[in-house]
């Protein structure tokens, strides 16, 4: 008797994204500077986020000082302030992705900006 063994389809729930910051963040925050040594003033600055909602709704939760229902703030301080717009040339083509796979391009991602001259952000 044969046993079919059923593969398990992978869930494309979360998506990766990436946000122009304005480039005041460099003057201002001594820790994003701190986190960007390379950094030479040519690219921009930016920030590589992953969701399981739309890149946009992060965006906006970002920007408005988002609370959850427990009342933590879930938006990063240098989006809230600093963050101008979605970069979706840098991201789009990658998603939707598994939460796993999200997990790995957010780090990829931020390392390959840093490593193409812009200053980055991620967590």
């Amino acid at each position: 008797m044969k046993t079919k063994i059923k593969a398990k389809k992978e869930v494309l729930t979360h998506n990766v994204y990436v946000v122009e910051l304005h480039k005041s963040v460099w003057t201002e925050k001594k820790k994003f500077r701190d986190a960007n040594p390379h950094y030479r003033g040519t690219l921009g600055c930016l920030y590589v986020g992953m969701t399981s909602h739309s890149p946009e709704e992060r965006f906006d939760k970002h920007k408005s000082g988002y609370r959850n229902k427990k009342g933590y703030k879930i938006s990063s301080p240098y989006v809230e302030k600093y963050g101008l717009y979605l970069r979706s040339t840098l991201f789009s083509h990658f998603n939707p992705l598994s939460r796993q796979d999200a997990t790995l391009l957010e780090r990829n991602l931020a390392e390959s900006l840093r490593k193409r001259g812009y200053a980055v952000w991620w967590n």
